[in-house]
């Protein structure tokens, strides 16, 4: 039996997030009998979040300390030497510099991917970073993308040919994310609200600067001021863990609406969580295509999301959701305002949202555009 190509993606930490989650899904869709697969990881992976990768995928680490940690290209350099993979696949800047050890090692096709901007960088204006990719884009052979933004950064400041830049939107498995509602919202039990009868308000994802859920708690507290009377009809969800965590939980505190908001820290149950939302918010400050706009999409829950990054390539405004400009708690409680005020609006357009994901944004339709890219760069080096 011929060997199989063998692709190692290398990233800089498997757990939970939506790159990670987008990686796995790749390898668990990708036909076994056309590809191996291997992950490095530089900063370790959480043993829980491995369970969700097929099991004959090997998961390895090549740690990196902090700072430049130049040891870390001869670990590398060693580490493929040994593996001698046909494809090495990195993404996003923390692990660009393995395209060196990659090219040292004789690797013949060598992959960069930008999912979303780097967290010390929410405008990709850092002239420092700009350079970096300069100096190693003559070392990675295909560039690829998840928004016509990061392409235009990639093409436009950078200097990568277009040919170069592939853009390859994210998908979402539709069989594991659609509507499935319970009435009685059992997935919130321990919440400190009875969420029956409720407007939900949600959002999930980690808890750092980035994803400023700190905007989305200041907003809820505006709702409230401005209708006090509905403390009984809405409520917060704020699922996920990080250094925002704790803070959000004593702004709500604070403000005294610590009955009506939940922070659950994290939880893998993410299709349940995103059904018994009403209304779903990414406040996010930078993204790439977000993973779980796309999940709340498809499980028909409407969408509010900055006007960042890939957000305006996924929500359709006023069709699926709405924009609202990034760190802005006013102008995000007004909308949700009016979402409150009119719930047979969410629901259309949380079904306008579901429609949207199955015809545009399938994880069928993003595998098959992972093959192809492998198939088609694997066949040039071999011609």
């Amino acid at each position: 039996m011929a060997r199989r190509p063998l692709i190692c993606h290398v990233i800089y930490r498997l757990d939970y997030g939506g790159l990670e989650n987008g990686l796995v899904n790749l390898i668990n869709a990708l036909p076994a009998a056309d590809w191996d697969h291997k992950i490095v990881c530089l900063a370790g992976f959480s043993a829980d979040f491995r369970e969700r990768l097929r099991s004959d995928v090997e998961v390895l680490e090549c740690t990196k300390a902090p700072g430049q940690d130049f040891g870390l290209y001869w670990r590398m350099w060693r580490l493929l030497r040994r593996l001698r993979p046909d494809i090495v696949h990195t993404r996003n800047l923390a692990t660009l510099e393995a395209q060196l050890p990659a090219w040292l090692a004789g690797v013949p096709v060598r992959i960069h991917g930008e999912h979303g901007h780097d967290v010390n960088d929410v405008d990709n204006g850092r002239q420092r970073y700009r350079v970096l990719r300069r100096l190693f884009a003559p070392l990675v052979t295909h560039w690829v993308t998840v928004s016509a933004l990061l392409q235009d950064y990639l093409t436009t400041q950078v200097g990568i040919a277009p040919a170069r830049v592939r853009r390859l939107c994210n998908g979402v498995d539709t069989r594991r994310f659609t509507p499935v509602r319970d009435p009685q919202r059992t997935v919130l039990a321990g919440a400190p609200f009875q969420p029956t009868g409720r407007f939900i308000i949600g959002t999930i994802g980690r808890m750092q600067a980035v994803k400023d859920q700190l905007t989305l708690a200041h907003a809820f507290i505006e709702v409230l001021r401005l209708r006090p009377d509905w403390r009984a009809r809405v409520a917060l969800v704020m699922v996920g863990d990080g250094p925002l965590r704790e803070q959000a939980q004593r702004l709500l505190s604070e403000a005294d609406l610590a009955d009506i908001g939940w922070l659950p820290g994290t939880r893998s149950d993410t299709p349940a969580l995103l059904n018994a939302l009403d209304l779903f918010v990414l406040p996010s400050l930078a993204e790439g295509i977000s993973n779980t706009i796309l999940e709340a999409m498809a499980c028909a829950v409407p969408v509010i999301a900055t006007r960042v990054g890939g957000n305006p390539e996924l929500v359709v405004e006023g069709v699926t959701g709405q924009l609202v400009a990034r760190a802005d708690p006013a102008a995000l409680a007004q909308l949700l305002v009016g979402y409150v005020e009119d719930p047979a609006r969410a629901v259309a357009q949380g079904v306008a949202a579901r429609t949207r994901i199955a015809s545009d944004f399938s994880l069928a339709g993003m595998i098959e555009r992972y093959a192809a890219l492998y198939r088609d760069a694997w066949s040039a080096h071999r011609r």
